[in-house]
């Protein structure tokens, strides 16, 4: 099955940049990218049943539908250090907002992996597994 192709193009642009240092910059500048939802979508606090469990980072997912029935996502993390959340919140947001419900389905949890390499933490991996867990439920389910 095919995952969103905004996702697809992040992770062939991370294939060009092998280099684990160059990596790291690049996902520091996607994380940099990174913003809270509007208070319009959702306000502090965050209703914990949109917390990703186990995240170290305090990650929270949103989703608002779209007239076309896709979904708007939305990613807050509350960890100030919490870089790889952050971008990968950023991918998740650009890559599965108005995608294909079914192509957001098909994305593997380790997908993380391609991302970040695998060099991460028991505890990190779990935590950035979790956010794609979670927006892939809210995916199914529908908005929250």
């Amino acid at each position: 099955m095919p995952i969103p192709p905004k996702l697809q193009s992040v992770l062939e642009t991370l294939e060009l940049v092998p280099e684990r240092s160059d990596r790291i910059q690049f996902l520091i500048s996607l994380a940099e990218g990174f913003h809270s939802p509007p208070p319009e979508v959702v306000a502090k606090p965050y209703p914990e049943e949109f917390r990703v469990p186990g995240c170290e980072s305090e990650a929270f997912v949103f989703s608002r539908p779209r007239a076309d029935g896709t979904l708007d996502f939305y990613f807050a993390v509350e960890n100030p250090q919490g870089v790889s959340a952050m971008a990968l919140a950023a991918i998740l947001r650009e890559s599965f907002t108005g995608a294909n419900r079914e192509d957001i389905l098909s994305v593997p949890e380790d997908v993380i992996y391609q991302v970040f390499g695998k060099e991460l933490s028991m505890g990190k991996s779990m935590g950035l597994m979790g956010m794609v867990q979670m927006a892939k439920m809210q995916a199914r389910k529908g908005p929250h």
